[in-house]
């Protein structure tokens, strides 16, 4: 199993909500950070990613600081860090800024329209809004940019994009049994979809642990702890699988990843924790086995620095989480 599967396994996205923007020129949205919106829409969200496909027209946005990424019809962009963001139809807006914490919030499995502008040259997006939880996908949330854009540009990305589109707007206008559940799994898929083309397009000289995955010798090693992450790996053991001195491994990891292999392992043996501690109904001792430690006290010690509290306090503060998912998994 590849390092990025075995990531996106944990992600869990859940509790897709959706928005019809309907909108007019000129015309200017400010969405607050994400935490702000969870409160209104999913208030058990630990984390919500945003995303917004262009279906008509053209607009600007502009996440935190970043310049301004211009946005054709087909284009999708993600904010999977939750920033607050401003999108506009032109490149510096000249008309006030509207507020969408003033708008009427969806809820999971609803459909809200939104309209705004002035009446000029139309655009239409449609917005998502997934929960994810941080606590077991901060590697790939973190390393992801602020605006994650996938340009409809190509032909084979324009396909994916008009799929779901179109199976987007059957079961909008149609609202047939489990539609909702559809489009849940539907941005589920495109964030992943997202996420891969995006690796594939990054830089060879790019550092990070998405560049990391492409390096022939750290994705293996990714790819090695990942797939086999009981195994009592040594800096040593990982180096003679990939055929590199131990110093040369070692320095090209800490380069591209910024932390250690013994580092990046253990965190990675804790997140595994973290997500049996939610799954399933196993005692810590066994999960501590079950990801490689052999003393309990050992593991303990280790989860409670990643996670701030010892694993049965973290579960039990979790459960009420658990539920709810379990429960829409369940009608899924």
């Amino acid at each position: 199993m590849d390092a990025l599967s075995e990531v996106l396994r944990l992600v869990r996205l859940t509790g897709a909500v959706f928005l019809n923007a309907e909108l007019s020129a000129p015309w200017a949205v400010q969405s607050p950070p994400s935490t702000v919106l969870a409160q209104a829409m999913m208030p058990e969200a630990d984390h919500m990613i945003e995303y917004h496909l262009v279906v008509e027209g053209q607009c600007f946005i502009k996440v935190a600081d970043e310049a301004p990424l211009k946005l054709e019809q087909g284009d999708l962009v993600m904010v999977p860090r939750g920033d607050a963001h401003r999108m506009s139809s032109e490149l510096q807006p000249t008309v006030p800024v509207s507020a969408a914490s003033e708008m009427k919030f969806p809820v999971p499995g609803e459909v809200v329209t939104m309209r705004n502008g002035e009446g000029g040259q139309r655009t239409r997006l449609v917005c998502g809004y997934l929960a994810v939880d941080h606590r077991l996908c901060a590697t790939l949330i973190n390393a992801l940019p602020r605006a994650l854009r996938v340009s409809a540009g190509s032909s084979e990305v324009t396909a994916w994009l008009q799929t779901y589109l179109r199976i987007w707007l059957i079961e909008r206008g149609e609202d047939q049994p489990g539609g909702a559940c559809v489009l849940a799994k539907l941005s589920e898929l495109m964030f992943v979809e997202a996420v891969r083309r995006y690796v594939e397009a990054l830089p060879a000289d790019q550092a990070g642990w998405l560049s990391g995955l492409k390096d022939p010798y750290v994705g293996k090693v990714l790819g090695l702890m990942h797939g086999q992450p009981t195994r009592a790996w040594t800096v040593e053991s990982l180096a003679r699988e990939v055929g590199m001195s131990r110093s040369a491994l070692a320095d090209r990891f800490s380069a591209l990843l910024g932390r250690s292999p013994m580092q990046y392992l253990t965190q990675w043996r804790l997140t595994l924790a973290a997500h049996l501690l939610r799954t399933t109904t196993k005692s810590a001792s066994v999960i501590a086995y079950d990801v490689g430690y052999e003393s309990e006290a050992a593991f303990n010690r280790a989860f409670r620095r990643e996670f701030g509290a010892p694993p049965a306090a973290w579960r039990r503060s979790d459960a009420s989480n658990q539920v709810t998912e379990h429960t829409a998994d369940v009608v899924a």
